[in-house]
């Protein structure tokens, strides 16, 4: 290996700090290494040469790379260069144990793609950095981040070295059973979940209006409505508004999550519901038809809260009805958690 090309994706810094990492173990060991954050770059203006190998690194989004990363990858040019794929999962501490995340389709897919287009996949690398995800869960504490750091920190010299003598690493196949049995969910999420969690975030009455959010989205997501910060349906959830906002304003919306999933429910279980044509008996079909109903009515509620959360006292209620809100659940950063 003489040279390393990385291209990567990140939101709140996992990904980025990793290929940092492999950036200066790189050098470390004489090989020309530079990185390309691709929400930055003109793909049709780079040139490749033929003997350079290729990194790719981004996290997880529903068990695949995000659609950003996989439209980056669509649009790679053609050639016979190696390939080394790798992504950031979500990783968490119990004792001294970092437990593993799930890569779902996320290697499989993208080497199928890079592999018609004549590359050789050489590498797929998962990284279990610290998990992220503040809508689901607190953020993780200085002491677990930095001991998850460390244990990835670790991994990457051991990886590279692997590369380097071997000329592959292929870690990724050991979980293909369990990659290959939730992918099924990667493509839920791709098709639905993620247009659904964009509706989720929200900056609350605290918001000062500095528009950091809609300078800083990496997809060009959020824009000013009624001169409030608005997700758009391009959100793809990497994180980074709610843990660069400096009064803390964006938050996720639990409670128009919780109003939206009872109203489904409830139009679902109904009368109506039941007059429809005998089709949506099908499983399927009354699947498909209940996430539309969803999808649908978390859109509505979403510019109605939207429209309510310019009123002081209405705005304080969907605050506390965020757990995102309160200081204990904190936010995620690569350099420091509060």
């Amino acid at each position: 290996m003489k040279e390393l090309l990385i291209f990567y994706f990140s939101g709140t810094g996992n990904a980025h700090q990793v290929a940092e990492w492999i950036k200066k173990e790189a050098i470390d060991n004489g090989v020309a290494c530079s990185l390309y954050d691709i929400t930055r770059l003109n793909i049709h203006n780079l040139t490749i040469d033929c003997d350079a190998n290729i990194g790719l690194i981004s996290p997880v989004h529903g068990f695949n790379y995000p659609p950003i990363m996989l439209s980056f990858i669509s649009r790679f040019p053609h050639g016979h260069n190696r390939v080394i794929l790798m992504n950031t999962r979500a990783g968490m501490k119990i004792g001294s144990i970092v437990t593993p995340g799930l890569s779902g389709i996320t290697f499989l897919f993208s080497a199928m793609i890079f592999k018609m287009k004549g590359y050789k996949v050489i590498g797929m690398i998962p990284f279990d950095m610290p998990s992220n995800w503040l809508s689901l869960h607190p953020a993780l504490r200085g002491n677990a981040v930095n001991y998850i750091f460390e244990e990835n920190q670790h991994r990457v010299k051991k990886h590279f070295k692997r590369l380097c003598n071997k000329g592959t690493d292929f870690t990724a196949l050991r979980e293909i059973v369990q990659d290959i049995l939730i992918s099924p969910i990667a493509l839920l999420y791709y098709a639905i979940g993620r247009f659904f969690i964009a509706k989720t975030f929200y900056a609350s009455n605290r918001c000062i209006h500095c528009d950091l959010c809609v300078k800083q989205c990496p997809n060009k997501a959020i824009i000013k409505k009624n001169d409030h910060p608005y997700w758009t349906f391009k959100c793809e959830s990497c994180m980074k508004c709610m843990n660069v906002c400096p009064a803390r304003a964006i938050e996720t919306s639990h409670g128009l999550v919780l109003i939206t999933v009872l109203c489904t429910l409830l139009l679902s279980s109904s009368a109506i519901y039941a007059m429809l044509p005998h089709i949506f008996n099908n499983e399927l079909v009354s699947f498909l038809t209940t996430n539309i109903i969803l999808f649908c009515i978390m859109a509505l509620f979403y510019r109605v809260q939207h429209t309510l959360i310019g009123k002081k006292s209405i705005a304080k209620v969907i605050r506390l009805l965020s757990l995102t809100h309160f200081n204990w659940w904190g936010r995620y950063n690569k350099n420091k958690t509060s």
